[in-house]
C-alpha cells in the first residue's frame, strides 16, 4: 500500500469531472472528443451515485482479538479524522539489523505477504466481487495469525486495496463483480510478529485487450528497472531515473501521485521511494528497507482525482492504470527481493 503525495484533488473538483466525463449531451464539445485517446476496450469504474462521502458506511471484519496489531490499530476511534491521529511516529533511519532477530522477522512478514498475493491472484476470475477476495485474504492473513495492515489504517474500511482498470490506487473493496477484459491490481500488507510486509500486483481477468496487457507488462518490467537500480551506496533517486529512461519513449507515463516507502515496524515512514525524475537526497545502506511500487498510466496524462470515499484514486481521463510492488532489503553485497 503505497504513500499518497500532496496535493490531491478535493471531492468538488471530482464532481465536475465525473460529470465532464459521463456526459451523453449532444453539446458535448467535440474539439474536445477529438483529444480522447483510444485506450482500448474496457468498462471505466466511477463512484455509484447517489454519492456516499468517506466510508464509514462500511462495516470492518473483524479480527481475533489475540493477534497482535500496529499501534493505529490498537488506538482506532471512529470519532478521529486527523492524518496525525493515525500515523505511527518513527524515529532514527529505519535500517534492520542484518543477521539479527528483526530480519527474520521482516523477512517471514514479507514472505506471507507474497502467499497472500498470490493467493489473492487465484481467486481472481469474471463474476467474482473484490469484496468476496477482500473476505478471502482477510480470513487468510488472520488464520496465519496475522494484521490485515490496511484495516482501519487511517480508517480504510477494508483488509486490502483493489483497484480496477482506471483505478489507480486505494480502490476500496465493494460489490461490483470482475468483468471479462478488466485489470484489478491487489495490494496487500500484513502485520506479523511486530513487522509489515507489503506487496501488490496487477492480474488480467479473462480476456483482456492487448493495450491492457501491454500496460500490464510495461509496469512489471518498470519495477524490474527499479530494483536493478538498487544495492548499497546507490542513490535513491536512482531508482526514479532507471524507470523514467525505460517509460519515456512509450505510450505510457509514470503516476507521479504515489511513492515508495520504507518499511519495517512502522507501514510508511522513509526512505521515500519516488517513480519519477527526483532530487531526492540518499544513499541505500545496509539494512534499508523499502517498497518500489510504480504506477504505470496508459497516455501522457498520470494525474488522479479521489472519489468521494476519500481513498479511491482514479486517473482523470480514465485511462487506466496499473501497479507492480515488491519490498527491497538492501544487504552487504546487493539487494534482496523479499517478495519475490
Amino acid at each position: 500500500m503505497n504513500k499518497l503525495l500532496p496535493p490531491f484533488l478535493s471531492p468538488l473538483i471530482c464532481r465536475s469531472f465525473l460529470k465532464r466525463y459521463v456526459t451523453t449531451s449532444p453539446a458535448f464539445d467535440s474539439d474536445q472528443s477529438r483529444e480522447v485517446e483510444d485506450f482500448g476496450t474496457y468498462n471505466v469504474i466511477l463512484p455509484e451515485e447517489p454519492f456516499v462521502w468517506g466510508v464509514s458506511h462500511i462495516t470492518r471484519r473483524s479480527v481475533p482479538s489475540h493477534i497482535i496489531r500496529p499501534k493505529y490499530a490498537v488506538r482506532h476511534d471512529p470519532s478521529m479524522s486527523s492524518e496525525t491521529d493515525h500515523e505511527q511516529q518513527y524515529e532514527g533511519d529505519g535500517r534492520i539489523n542484518l543477521g539479527s532477530i528483526d530480519e527474520k522477522r521482516v523477512r517471514a512478514a514479507a514472505k506471507l505477504a507474497k502467499n497472500v498475493r498470490q493467493y489473492a491472484g487465484s481467486l481472481v476470475q469474471p463474476g467474482v466481487t473484490t469484496n468476496s477476495i477482500d473476505a478471502a485474504i482477510h480470513k487468510f492473513i488472520v488464520a496465519h495469525e496475522a494484521y490485515p495492515s490496511p484495516l482501519l489504517y487511517k480508517c480504510f474500511p477494508r483488509s486490502c486495496c483493489t483497484s480496477v482498470n482506471n483505478v489507480v490506487s486505494h480502490g476500496i473493496p465493494d460489490d461490483r463483480p470482475l468483468e471479462d477484459g478488466d485489470i484489478v491490481n491487489i495490494d496487500v500488507t500484513i502485520y506479523l510478529n511486530g513487522y509489515h510486509g507489503d506487496t501488490s500486483s496487477t492480474f488480467l481477468v479473462g480476456n483482456v485487450d492487448e493495450p491492457g496487457r501491454d500496460l500490464v507488462q510495461m509496469t512489471n518490467t518498470a519495477l524490474e528497472a527499479g530494483i536493478s537500480a538498487c544495492g548499497p551506496g546507490r542513490p535513491f533517486n536512482g531508482i526514479g531515473r532507471a524507470i523514467h529512461e525505460l517509460v519515456r519513449n512509450t505510450c505510457h507515463s509514470v503516476c507521479p501521485a504515489f511513492a515508495g516507502h520504507g518499511i519495517g515496524t512502522v507501514f510508511h515512514r522513509p526512505p521515500w521511494i519516488y517513480h519519477t525524475l527526483n532530487e531526492e537526497p540518499g544513499v541505500m545502506l545496509p539494512g534499508h528497507c523499502f517498497t518500489i511500487e510504480p504506477s504505470l498510466v496508459q497516455g501522457s496524462n498520470p494525474s488522479v482525482w479521489i472519489f468521494p470515499d476519500g481513498w479511491t484514486a482514479s486517473t482523470e481521463n480514465c485511462a487506466r492504470s496499473a501497479q507492480a510492488e515488491h519490498m527491497i532489503l538492501i544487504t552487504e553485497t546487493g539487494v534482496d527481493v523479499l517478495t519475490q
